[in-house]
């Protein structure tokens, strides 16, 4: 596909995405960035949730919100391997397709993450959740980087969402807040402060 094109099948994908998920009672959505502090819709309930097969990651290159294309800088994905402890939120029914477009809109900028129906366990079992992922074939997967080469680029990226190092660190803090302790995550943001 085309640069150019890349707009509208965007925009068809995610005509297809809303019409395709049967909307019969309440969703959940799992969130495991942003979502967690600053989930922009309306829901009835969260939860905490623990995800089995992915793990949060700085695996995407940003060359807008936190990075040019010359200095990019890195943002999060939701990438293959590993768990990851977040958060599920119920959404009512009446408001599911309005939220599923919302979080569209939200992730799907430039097609780098894929959304996906996930089972992360919860307090009374596993709850079917739409998750974004990232996408290991999309031209921004930066997945696989050492942490010095992540560091590196967080320290160098700018974007128009401000500092790349602004961003790890407000990430880290928010999961200090939600109790949740992400070893690699933690250990960047050390990386990133001590320069090395």
């Amino acid at each position: 596909m085309s640069e150019p094109d890349l707009p509208n099948e965007l925009k068809r994908r995610k005509s297809a995405f809303v019409e395709s998920v049967a909307v019969e009672s309440d969703i959940w959505i799992f969130a495991y960035g942003s979502l967690m502090w600053n989930p922009g819709f309306a829901y009835a309930e969260s939860r905490p949730a623990l995800l089995h097969g992915w793990h949060r990651a700085f695996c995407v290159y940003s060359h807008r919100y936190r990075g040019t294309p010359d200095k990019p800088g890195l943002v999060l994905g939701l990438d293959r391997g590993g768990s990851c402890r977040g958060l599920v939120y119920r959404v009512e029914r009446a408001r599911a397709r309005e939220t599923l477009a919302y979080l569209w809109d939200r992730e799907m900028v430039l097609g780098v993450y894929r959304p996906r129906l996930l089972h992360p366990l919860c307090p009374g079992g596993r709850i079917a959740s739409h998750a974004f992922t990232v996408d290991r074939t999309h031209r921004q997967y930066a997945g696989g980087l050492r942490s010095r080469e992540m560091a590196r680029l967080i320290r160098q990226g700018v974007g128009k969402g401000g500092p790349n190092r602004d961003y790890l660190a407000n990430t880290v803090r928010h999961l200090d807040l939600l109790g949740i302790t992400d070893g690699p995550i933690h250990q960047l943001l050390s990386l990133v402060e001590t320069g090395r």
